[in-house]
């Protein structure tokens, strides 16, 4: 009986040694992660992502398509509001297609390098290999990673990500603030490694023909600047503006709200570009113009945020004609102070503009300026223009991301 004993307690022993064996450590998954992502060629994933900055979540369908060595396409659709947007990168640049709106921006950038996406696979396993302190636990067929985010957000402090033991495959991220409250949440229902791509997955022009515009049957149309380091803009018929008129737009806001329609009038229609033609202020009939709204200009359904910065007191909202068409601009003081221009643009394409891509979670916008910074976005046809000398990139975007319902005036 001793002898059986002692030898059933041996191949216990030897049980456990051989399963031991078999479960790895946190150490020699993050070793296998980096070869994975080293060695990986591409990957097709599609998935929800849900947000929950403002009052209510909101819910976009994620699909997101990479080749090496620098080719990627993101789409985000919301079939609720009819939104589609679609980053691209490929050997022409950065692109951001509204398709059915028919806008494209191109940016100078090397996105994603110089900034995370929470659904990129290499910006996830990248989170993971980079922070020491990484925390870590096995839940049934997952490895689980709890570790510090790394986004432009700066509200965005840690982020658990899900990977399959089997393939290392991503299931499942949660983005959390300071307080530990989920804010973005990603669930993959699909992801595949090594698919191959039909060449026009990447290429701008098959990506906007496959959404026909509601708005144009027109193809848009990419100028090319004759110099690259140029920072300019073709929007529709808006002319040209010189990017210093944007440091005057508290001056412009004045007139807005004065009524002043004189021919003179400074454009605040920037987005920081360079004016190339030599078109001054002073041009007759600028479309840029930021007016008090004439008569016989239709209004518009405008939207406000709803996070307000401390020490900010609520907005004066003023009627105005921005680019040509009607629009709104929300006025901030306080602690700091702001602008927010709201419009419903026509139809547009765009060459190349310079800043910074920014993303926001349900769309990208473009952050340009230095001392003075403007955030720009599109959003249900919608375009917005956040303009502020004090705002604080992260309170730029978390005033950005809150915008998404509509008020009467």
């Amino acid at each position: 009986m001793r002898r059986m004993t002692w030898t059933a307690a041996v191949l216990l022993c030897f049980s456990l040694v051989l399963a031991a064996c078999g479960t790895k450590d946190a150490e020699s998954v993050v070793k296998e992660l980096d070869k994975v992502v080293n060695s990986m060629e591409s990957y097709q994933g599609s998935g929800t992502m849900t947000l929950r900055t403002g009052q209510q979540p909101l819910e976009y369908k994620v699909e997101v398509s990479y080749q090496k060595p620098q080719y990627y396409r993101i789409k985000l659709t919301n079939e609720e509001k009819d939104i589609t947007q679609i980053v691209l990168r490929n050997d022409d640049g950065v692109f951001v297609l509204t398709p059915k709106l028919n806008k494209v921006f191109r940016f100078q950038s090397d996105w994603p390098q110089n900034q995370g996406q929470v659904y990129l696979y290499q910006t996830l396993v990248q989170s993971i290999l980079v922070d020491n302190s990484r925390q870590f636990v096995i839940d049934e067929d997952k490895y689980v990673f709890d570790v510090m985010a790394n986004y432009n957000n700066g509200t965005l402090a840690r982020q658990k990500i899900w990977l399959n033991k089997s393939d290392y495959k991503p299931v499942q991220v949660e983005v959390s603030d300071t307080n530990a409250a989920v804010m973005v949440e990603v669930k993959f229902d699909t992801f595949d490694f090594g698919p191959k791509f039909d060449k026009a997955v990447f290429e701008t022009e098959a990506n906007m023909n496959a959404t026909p515009s509601s708005q144009s049957t027109e193809e848009p149309t990419m100028t090319q600047p004759e110099d690259e380091s140029t920072n300019s803009t073709t929007e529709g018929t808006v002319d040209d503006t010189d990017a210093d008129t944007e440091a005057n737009a508290g001056s412009d806001e004045n007139q807005a709200a004065n009524g002043n329609q004189s021919g003179n009038d400074s454009a605040v229609d920037g987005d920081d570009q360079t004016n190339n033609s030599g078109n001054s202020s002073d041009d007759e009939g600028d479309d840029a113009t930021a007016s008090a709204k004439p008569e016989g200009v239709s209004a518009f359904t405008a939207m406000k945020p709803t996070y307000l910065p401390a020490g900010v007191e609520e907005p004066e909202l003023i009627d105005i004609v921005f680019g040509g068409n009607p629009g709104l601009m929300l006025r901030y003081a306080g602690d700091y102070s702001y602008t927010l221009i709201q419009t419903e643009p026509k139809d547009q394409a765009a060459s190349l503009v310079q800043g910074l891509l920014v993303d926001i979670g349900f769309t990208m916008g473009q952050l340009s300026g230095e001392e003075q910074q403007t955030l720009t976005w599109t959003y249900e046809g919608h375009q917005f223009r956040l303009t502020s000398a004090n705002l604080p990139e992260s309170e730029m975007i978390k005033v950005a991301q809150s915008v998404q319902g509509e008020i009467g005036k």
